[in-house]
């Protein structure tokens, strides 16, 4: 009975071939949102506007939420989006705290510099 509950139909190997496929394109989209919501967040970081934009989240989210025709429960497909923006808003962190280093790096250099020139 095991083997039987193991055996694996013609149909449902096509459909996991396409779920494996339709996987990979959901990987592919979401770094590029991924890379699109690093270039905001660079944008934001240079007006010095805070990660958090709570008023685009919720738009995002009511955009979402009208779009989805199911089967995918409308609170499931919130959750999702909810953890990819708490995602891309540590990506956004990250990157300002890279950039934050960088300019702190660049700036001991000089220091430097100006320390050692004769004047």
């Amino acid at each position: 009975m095991a083997d039987e509950a193991r055996v694996e139909t013609a149909a449902m190997r096509r459909a996991r071939r396409r779920i494996d496929a339709i996987d990979r394109r959901i990987v592919e989209l979401l770094n590029e949102r991924s890379r699109l919501g690093l270039d905001v967040g660079a944008a934001k970081a240079a007006d010095r506007r805070p990660v958090r934009d709570a008023h685009r989240e919720r738009e995002v989210l009511l955009r979402v939420a009208a779009a989805n025709a199911g089967p995918l429960p409308q609170a499931d497909l919130l959750a999702v989006y909810r953890r990819l923006m708490v995602a891309t808003r540590r990506l956004e962190i990250g990157a300002r705290r890279h950039a934050r280093e960088a300019r702190r790096r660049e700036l001991e250099g000089l220091r430097a510099e100006r320390g050692r020139s004769p004047g």
